[in-house]
């Protein structure tokens, strides 16, 4: 078999969890698993946390129906909303929660007959521009809402801009937005993502969002003492399949990108971005080998990677490789870190990892 595959420990989803539950332990923390829970396999992580978890999050109901399918019974938060009229039928009879950020959704909510009342969480724009209502409108479609027989445990929703970084005016002023209008209505609120449920215990609302720091990943600009005890639940790893020496000057991989400084040992590994590897990895991307650290040598093939393991001498062929995560002796290598060389976010990389790395899944319930 190929070598390369995507471990998932999810003893470390838990413990991140956890770690998310103890920021914030007025509020109730809801596991967002969207995007097949961050390229790590929303089944198996819901599996894994949902005698944990008063609920789950997912971006769509199509992605909520594969964890009702799969036996989930646990409320699923739909983030976007319902998409067109007809999924409030499907709302209602698999006791959805629904996000409602435009006014058709308000219209059809409104105009529905559920069996039973749909819980609400009313997305407000204090500064994100993506979606949700000004603070005005929101406050006047609360009120609708509020009288509304077929709504229920309805909640102020928004989210953070700039949450992740140093600089937190913009953080501030939306904030403020937000203190002024739940206190306008009495309003429970929804407001913190990974990095305010992280950094700024003044967000923690009724409801939190950990999202990527549930996988292990840091999405603060600076760590805190809090981030720093996450736990990386992903470990892409594969091994040496060739070897190759070369003389100063030789160049590696198309366009002959990198040359070599010096006499140079070269080492391919199965891992290329026919797998969800960046392309974009620069020269010098850190990987570990037998849990040293060395680097990317020339541009990332569909394939195969090259790394220059000329300062690693038990490197060899089968030899351990980790693109990200934990080695077999301990050593990790932050997916964060990875990001960075490759002009990107944790993010792209974790959803970014294709089927053809197999998910190995370690550490109870999958």
């Amino acid at each position: 078999m190929r070598p390369l595959e995507a471990h998932i420990d999810l003893d470390a989803l838990r413990h991140n969890y956890q770690l998310a539950c103890r920021c914030a332990p007025q509020s109730h923390s809801v596991a967002v698993i969207k995007a097949d829970a961050y390229g790590h396999g929303a089944v198996a992580c819901a599996k894994a946390l949902e005698s944990q978890v008063p609920a789950f999050a997912v971006a769509c109901i199509e992605e909520a129906m594969t964890l009702r399918k799969a036996g989930i019974s646990k409320p699923i938060v739909l983030l976007e909303g319902i998409f067109s009229v007809d999924e409030l039928t499907l709302v209602d009879a698999q006791g959805f929660w629904i996000a409602v950020h435009s006014q058709w959704q308000v219209d059809a909510l409104l105009a529905a007959t559920p069996r039973q009342p749909i819980p609400v969480w009313l997305k407000v724009d204090s500064g994100m521009h993506r979606l949700g209502f000004s603070p005005n409108e929101a406050a006047d479609i609360w009120r609708q809402l509020l009288a509304a027989p077929n709504v229920t445990a309805l909640h102020l929703m928004s989210h953070f801009a700039t949450a992740d970084a140093q600089d937190n005016h913009y953080f501030s002023q939306q904030m403020a937005q937000l203190q002024a209008l739940a206190r306008d209505l009495k309003a429970p609120l929804s407001l913190a993502n990974s990095p305010a449920t992280l950094a700024y215990p003044v967000a923690h609302g009724d409801w939190n969002r950990p999202g990527v720091m549930l996988y292990g990943s840091d999405p603060l600009e600076m760590a805190n003492e809090i981030s720093q005890q996450l736990k990386p639940v992903m470990t892409l790893c594969s091994e040496i399949i060739a070897l190759r020496q070369l003389d100063e000057g030789e160049p590696v991989g198309y366009s002959g990108r990198w040359r070599a400084p010096r006499p140079s040992r070269i080492a391919v590994v199965a891992c290329g971005y026919g797998d969800g590897y960046d392309r974009h990895a620069r020269d010098g991307t850190p990987v570990l080998v037998n849990g040293q650290r060395c680097a990317i040598a020339g541009k990332v093939s569909m394939d195969m990677l090259t790394i220059d393991v000329t300062d690693i001498p038990d490197a060899t062929l089968g030899s351990e490789v980790v693109l990200w995560g934990s080695s077999r002796n301990g050593a990790v290598l932050s997916v964060d870190e990875v990001a960075q060389h490759c002009d990107t976010i944790s993010y792209t990389l974790l959803t970014g990892v294709l089927p053809r790395a197999p998910r190995r899944y370690h550490g109870g319930s999958a």
